[in-house]
């Protein structure tokens, strides 16, 4: 009787487990990712710079905030 007791405490509903990812479904994510975050990087790091691909100063008006948000000097 104490063993019945005993099984019925322990039993644990069954728990779902999701399926692994395959490395191959998830690394062009991560590179498109990664593609997209250097490309803000370069906005709001370089551009109008020495190596602006802009001519005026749009790109630094509309990044001026985050540059100083992230470390970065402008003038």
């Amino acid at each position: 009787m104490a063993e019945a007791a005993v099984s019925a405490a322990v039993s644990t509903p069954p728990v779902a487990v999701p399926a692994p990812l395959p490395v191959r479904a998830v690394l062009p994510w991560a590179f498109f990712v990664g593609l997209l975050a250097l490309v803000a990087l370069y906005f709001v790091g370089a551009e109008q710079g020495a190596t602006s691909l802009f001519a005026g100063s749009d790109v630094h008006e509309w990044v001026h905030d985050g540059r100083h948000l992230l470390g970065f000097p402008c003038h």
